[in-house]
């Protein structure tokens, strides 16, 4: 995935923002036990959400304090395995091969080659979390497949591209059989994949036209004027509207204030950070301060 979906830190209540990080660490921890240190490499917020979504309504945080090589001297407060836990950590295994697979097949030989190199490293972690969920591994395969076909023959359809990754992550939500839950589930994720489609192609998009590599916003907008910029964000706008109406139907759990946080201040905070050319060093001073 690409570490778009984030809460908004100085809006979230400290005990609100102590589960969201409780489940972060959990979560690192979890890939580490079940496929191994170098898959933790991959963990990312966008999973962490997604882990949060999994919750039952009937779940409960069971946080222990633990030290880990980040943090060999101070624990932390690690929310312990679970099921919801390990389907994410699973399908962000999954999602990360197939995404150095893609890349390497965009970049070529050369370029590519560091994503070979960790996709040759992640390959035992991709074939365990396989086994466990081959269902949303057909999936991932298929519809990035798709993507690649649209992406080669550049089509300017923003929205067919969109669609495709907004299906990936959408098939990222298992059955539970409770149908009015597993819509909204759908719709949420669904609209929430469409959005990290079109803001990455935003952040990427310079590059992009460096590289000379397909990017689906220069290949529907001519120029990239302010003009275009105004549909786009009303375009994402409309996505991010659509996944909260469909947060308000979901079954509430402990999480839930951490969730919202992010659909309706996290994710507007990104999009206009993107747009407006700041995301990058904002990541940059991120990282500096959490060394």
């Amino acid at each position: 995935m690409f570490g778009y979906v984030r809460a908004r830190w100085d809006t979230i209540p400290g005990a609100v923002a102590e589960n969201y990080k409780a489940v972060y660490c959990g979560l690192c921890q979890t890939i580490g036990k079940r496929y191994g240190q170098f898959a933790r490499l991959f963990l990312n917020y966008d999973f962490t959400f997604l882990a949060m979504l999994l919750m039952r309504s009937d779940d409960a945080l069971c946080v222990n304090c633990r030290v880990c090589l980040r943090h060999p001297f101070h624990g932390r407060p690690v929310c312990e395995s679970s099921q919801w836990l390990d389907t994410a950590a699973g399908e962000s295994v999954i999602l990360a091969y197939w995404r150095l697979r893609d890349t390497v097949a965009d970049e070529g030989f050369l370029k590519g080659t560091g994503a070979r190199i960790f996709s040759v490293l992640l390959t035992r972690a991709y074939r365990k979390a396989r086994r466990e969920y081959p269902d949303f591994d057909a999936q991932v395969a298929g519809l990035l497949q798709e993507l690649q076909a649209l992406e080669a023959e550049g089509c300017p359809s923003i929205d067919r591209t969109a669609d495709c990754f907004a299906r990936l992550l959408r098939a990222a939500a298992p059955v539970t059989g409770e149908y009015s839950c597993d819509r909204a589930m759908a719709e949420l994720l669904y609209h929430v994949g469409r959005w990290v489609y079109l803001i990455d192609a935003v952040d990427d998009l310079s590059e992009d036209e460096r590289e000379g590599r397909y990017n689906p916003v220069s290949a529907r907008f001519c120029g990239w004027t302010e003009e275009d910029k105004t549909y786009l964000r009303q375009v994402m706008d409309h996505s991010l509207a659509l996944a909260g109406a469909a947060l308000a139907l979901l079954p509430s759990n402990v999480c839930t204030p951490a969730i919202e946080n992010v659909i309706y201040s996290g994710l507007p905070t990104v999009q206009e950070l993107v747009f407006s050319g700041q995301w990058r060093e904002e990541q940059k001073k991120h990282r500096r301060s959490s060394l």
